[in-house]
């Protein structure tokens, strides 16, 4: 009974003391394990990091191994909170403990908040605190013998609405972002590799709205993950924030979403690859810089499908990329600097030669690769403003549309693209075709209608003085450019019309040129050499305004300006470095307004209904080019311009020839005003001007026909001749009233003092001065018929002492007589006289003689003529003013019997006592001529 009561009392035992121990490891679990990490973990903080700590309560549960911890509250050493949670759960599993894993069941933490603040030096206040408590020991070489590390196992881990707040002082401007709800939940989390399991994962955040999703699969050892993550509506001040020290320019808007499955490895080497990646970033809104006043770039929509990238394939690959109602505005500054390039202006010592980037891409032993499915662009809209020019332009393309096909690393390869857009300002423009990257290509079908041409009116006033009222430009052709060798060549060829066009200038508001339409066709433009071809320039309806000033400066003078012309670069007898040719230019229906108000009154006169044609224009020799062009000046008068021309802009002579018939002479009456000091009363003008120009020589013969030129009313000039003018035309006029004179001249066109114009009205002019001044110099070519000169026609020459003409006088009458005939409005003035001493002395004879009839011997007569010329021996007083009067009246009786003058044109005047004797002995009488 003994020895059975004894295995009994020692079982008893081991129960008494196993139940003892349970008691006080339960005791040691629930009472004082919590106590002791009450204290403890406070004061571990503290010690290891100065952070004050505060924890409302810890239960421990030893025997469901299990640790609940409420309420830690922990504060850095400025005071502010930097961890605590609500609730904290650990539960360790018993079995995986006894297999030597330090697995927990699960770990469960409720309203977590943690403050991490990035540091001015990059470091984390974390590390600091640590750091700052735990000052740096000397550490200990490994002794080879060291265990792996140990293996942990988490059934699941559960963080619930937990707060992350990201504070960073590492930029100019410090910011904080507070992350929550913060939730996480991992399951299935091992620490040693295993073979076909893996963990599953979950992570939800916000920033407000911005919302971070994050799930998949993940092993630690080796460290493999696979799954998506997606960001959603991160905001411009977060992008901002973090962007701001690799983005020159200021964001100001824009939120961006981002989904994207992937997959990561790392081990020998990392493997990181992902797929089905989509990209959105709405509401975009971007300025140059923070002092700008508004946004420069946004949009509505851009979006990015089938995203792809390989680390190891060194691969990337897009879908479609769409961007919905892009606006990009961009400003040119005065200097010439675009506000866009402006901050990627590389600094001085920042910048790298091309050889050191080029080396740098070529370290790499494989290329990098990428392609994009397409890009897709509508509603767009591109605003350009220019301050360089004088006046700002300011150009913008709206609806814009553009579609792309793909592009990739293979720059050879050809990229499809449509562009279609509307220029604000009226007219669209369409590009179609394709671009070749490197080398570079571009075929481009070019469409472009109803243009207005105004809104280029800044750059057209560049180098011409000139407002645009109004204009269109169509154009239609296909452009090919090709880089592939330096220098560029390609080559344009269409057509091209501007329609309905109106120019001024600045200051004016008259209009300078109008026309209906300019149309070339076909345009066949080469760039490299620069050569332009053109079928045909059709010009309709063109008017051009011309007007003189008061201070002799022509409105057209006044259209390129001052500085604006370039310099050739071409030597003597080189080839032009620009090309052209056009086959030919038909005129329809054109006007010439020409306003002279240098002269009072002002002169206006018009060229209308001008048609024809110019064929074989070129600056290249040998060239024959013909003109042939008529129409109608100042609404009555016919107009013909024709002839050849050689090259232009060479020295080919050129032949051309100008015909106008009856042209009305009172509309220049201005014009004679001026010069004669007469207007005009009447009469017609005939113009046949004949010019050889070679380069800027010209010679020209005119030939002035005017019929019927009356003089009107005397008109005050201080630049009118002072000479009997109208004598001088009375002259010049035939019998039938008809003046035709030959006004050759020649000059340089080049020289701005020389006008075509002015230089044949001063030749008309002098011509009427000359025919005023020496009358009979204008009956000339009657003269020379007759075998006399025109000084002789101004004369007679009588025998002395006798009405007598000496010999071949009567021809010379004859002569004068036919010009009398010739020109019913000159009257001949007839003055009869005597020379005192050589009539004296034959009158003298003649009445000693008794006319003849006696003899005188040479002393009587030597004796005589002494006693006559010595005043003691006197005619009969009447004797000479006989003789004077009577050679007068034979004259008159001559030309009236005789040659039959008209009386009217006769007139006698008082006889002269003091003719000339010429070297022959004959008494000379003068004539002289006047007008009615």
């Amino acid at each position: 009974m003994a020895e059975s009561r004894q295995p009994n009392r020692l079982a008893r035992n081991l129960l008494i003391g196993l139940l003892v121990l349970v008691v006080l490891y339960g005791l040691a679990g629930f009472l004082l394990l919590p106590w002791w990490l009450e204290r403890t973990l406070p004061e571990q903080l503290n010690q290891r990091m100065g952070w004050q700590a505060e924890v409302t309560g810890i239960s421990v549960n030893p025997f469901a191994l299990s640790v609940e911890t409420l309420g830690l509250s922990a504060r850095d050493s400025d005071d502010e909170k930097v961890v605590a949670f609500d609730r904290l759960s650990l539960n360790l599993n018993f079995f995986q403990l006894v297999r030597g894993i330090i697995g927990f069941e699960a770990i469960e933490l409720q309203e977590p908040f943690i403050r991490l603040d990035l540091l001015e030096d990059y470091s984390v206040n974390f590390a600091r605190d640590w750091q700052d408590n735990n000052p740096t020991t000397k550490e200990t070489a490994p002794d080879g013998n060291e265990s792996g590390p140990p293996r942990f196992y988490f059934t699941g881990i559960a963080i619930e609405g937990g707060e992350l707040l990201f504070r960073d002082y590492s930029k100019a401007e410090p910011a904080e972002f507070r992350i929550t709800p913060l939730d996480l939940s991992l399951n299935d989390l091992a620490t040693w590799p295993r073979d076909g399991e893996d963990s599953n994962y979950s992570l939800q955040a916000a920033i407000g709205d911005e919302t971070i999703e994050w799930q998949g699969d993940l092993s630690v050892t080796p460290l493999y993950s696979r799954g998506s993550l997606s960001i959603s509506g991160i905001g411009f001040q977060t992008l901002k924030h973090f962007l701001a020290p690799y983005l020159p320019y200021d964001l100001r808007g824009g939120r961006v979403s981002l989904r994207s499955d992937y997959e990561l490895q790392a081990g020998d080497m990392l493997f990181l690859a992902t797929r089905n990646g989509t990209l959105s970033l709405e509401d975009l809104a971007v300025a140059v810089n923070a002092d700008s006043e508004e946004a420069r770039l946004t949009s509505g929509t851009i979006s990015v499908d089938q995203i792809g990238f390989d680390l190891n394939a060194r691969e990337a690959s897009v879908g479609q990329v769409s961007l919905d109602a892009l606006e990009l505005a961009l400003a040119r500054d005065e200097t010439g600097t675009i506000d866009w390039l402006a901050p990627l202006a590389p600094e001085e010592d920042g910048q790298t030669t091309d050889g050191e980037s080029d080396s740098r891409a070529s370290a790499g032993a494989r290329p990098f690769r990428w392609s994009v499915a397409g890009i897709s662009l509508s509603e767009g809209r591109v605003r350009w403003q220019d301050r360089r020019t004088e006046t700002p332009a300011d150009l913008t393309l709206e609806q814009i549309s553009l579609t792309t096909g793909a592009l990739s690393h293979r720059l050879d390869e050809p990229v499809n693209y449509q562009l279609q857009a509307n220029l604000a300002s009226g007219g669209t423009l369409s590009f179609d075709g394709q671009l070749t990257p490197k080398p570079f290509t571009l075929e481009a079908g070019i469409s472009g209608s109803q243009v207005a041409l105004a809104a280029f009116e800044p750059y057209v006033q560049e180098g011409a003085n000139l407002t645009i009222a109004d204009g269109t430009l169509g154009v239609d052709g296909n452009l090919d450019l090709d880089g592939q060798q330096e220098p560029l060549t390609g080559t344009f060829s269409g057509t091209a019309e501007v329609a309905g066009l109106a120019l001024q200038l600045r200051d004016g508001n008259d209009r300078l040129l109008t026309w209906q339409s300019l149309r070339l066709a076909p345009i066949e433009y080469n760039v490299n050499p620069a050569r332009l071809e053109i079928g045909t320039v059709t010009l309709t309806g063109p008017e051009v305004r011309v007007v003189r000033a008061s201070n002799n400066v022509h409105n057209l003078s006044r259209i390129v300006r001052s500085g604006a012309g370039g310099q050739s670069n071409e030597a003597a007898g080189d080839k032009p470095g620009f090309i052209f040719r056009i086959g030919q230019l038909m005129l329809e229906q054109g006007a010439i307004a020409y306003t002279d108000r240098s002269i009072s009154p002002a002169f206006t006169t018009s060229f209308d209904e001008l048609s024809g044609s110019v064929t074989g224009l070129s600056n290249i020799p040998p060239q024959q080019g013909k003109v042939d062009i008529s129409g109608r000046v100042s609404d009555v008068a016919t107009a013909k311009f024709g002839g050849t021309l050689g090259a232009l802009g060479t020295d080919d002579v050129s032949h051309l020839k100008l015909t106008m018939k009856g042209l009305s002479l009172p509309a220049l009456s201005p014009y004679f005003g001026r010069y004669i000091g007469y207007g005009v009363d009447s009469g017609k003008l005939d113009l046949d001007l004949a010019y050889e120009i070679s380069g800027s020589r010209i010679d020209a013969s005119n030939l002035v026909v005017m019929d019927r030129f009356e003089l009107g009313q005397p008109v005050a000039s201080e630049n009118a001749v002072d000479a009997p003018v109208a004598l001088g035309l009375a002259l010049l006029k035939d019998q039938d009233g008809v003046i035709e004179v030959d006004l050759p001249i020649s000059g340089d066109l080049s020289d701005p003092d020389f006008s075509l114009g002015q230089v044949i009205m001063r030749a008309f002019v002098n011509l009427l001065v000359k025919a005023a001044t020496s009358p009979f110099s204008m009956l000339g070519s009657i003269a020379e018929i007759a075998g006399f000169s025109s000084d002789e026609l101004g004369q007679v020459s009588f025998q002395p002492g006798s009405v007598a003409l000496t010999e071949g006088e009567p021809a010379k009458l004859a002569a004068l007589a036919d010009g009398l005939l010739e020109r019913p409005e000159l009257l001949l003035n007839v003055r009869g006289g005597v020379a005192p001493e050589a009539d004296g002395l034959a009158l003298l004879r003649e009445e000693l003689t008794s006319g003849g009839r006696k003899s005188l011997s040479d002393d009587e007569w030597e004796a005589a003529k002494q006693a006559y010329l010595a005043g003691e021996r006197q005619l009969p007083p009447e004797a000479l003013n006989d003789l004077a009067s009577a050679r007068g009246i034979a004259v008159r009786k001559v030309l009236l019997d005789t040659h039959k003058v008209p009386a009217d044109q006769l007139f006698m005047l008082d006889p002269s006592r003091d003719a000339n004797v010429n070297d022959d002995g004959a008494v000379t009488v003068q004539f002289t001529l006047d007008v009615r």
